[in-house]
């Protein structure tokens, strides 16, 4: 089953629709680092990392990790780390997990430009927690209610069910 995400910012799984945030850019099939937009194509969901400083882990069959304080995601694309995990503090430029919001309560790692990683085409394309009430844009990410994240979380099955932005 696939999940689809449409530039409307709704998103259908099964017979259920939900609400998202999508890139402050819209969506684009040539993505690149800093441009803010969500990357059209249909991905896998690797793995799910969560703060369990501030809540139980969510319902799922992906791999579940917490998130550590010194975690980040290096975003140079001339690092050779880029689009990858890593432990801070880093050298390059890298993206804390462990955010002081809650937009990375729950945070669901995409396989979008990892396998090769290609420096410069994007990186830390996340399905993640929405900010706030009014679902504001992300960087690049898609972002759920906490709630529907978690029922999405609970059905997905890895291997048969695909994330797909702006494809139909």
């Amino acid at each position: 089953m696939d999940l689809v995400v449409k530039p409307n910012g709704i998103a259908s799984y099964g017979d259920r629709t939900y609400r998202c945030a999508i890139g402050r850019g819209g969506f684009v099939s040539d993505k690149t680092e800093g441009d803010g937009a969500s990357p059209v194509g249909r991905y896998r969901l690797i793995r799910a990392l969560y703060r369990a400083d501030r809540m139980g882990p969510p319902k799922t069959h992906l791999t579940l990790t917490p998130i550590a304080e010194t975690d980040g995601w290096c975003d140079d694309p001339a690092d050779t780390a880029y689009n990858t995990q890593v432990t801070l503090p880093y050298p390059a430029s890298c993206e804390k997990l462990a955010r002081d919001d809650r937009l990375y309560n729950i945070i669901v790692v995409t396989d979008h430009n990892n396998d090769p990683v290609v420096p410069g085409v994007g990186s830390a394309i996340f399905v993640h927690v929405a900010d706030g009430a009014d679902y504001a844009p992300t960087e690049g990410c898609i972002a759920f209610s906490e709630t529907d994240l978690r029922e999405i979380l609970g059905q997905w099955v890895p291997g048969d069910d695909r994330f797909v932005i702006g494809v139909a």
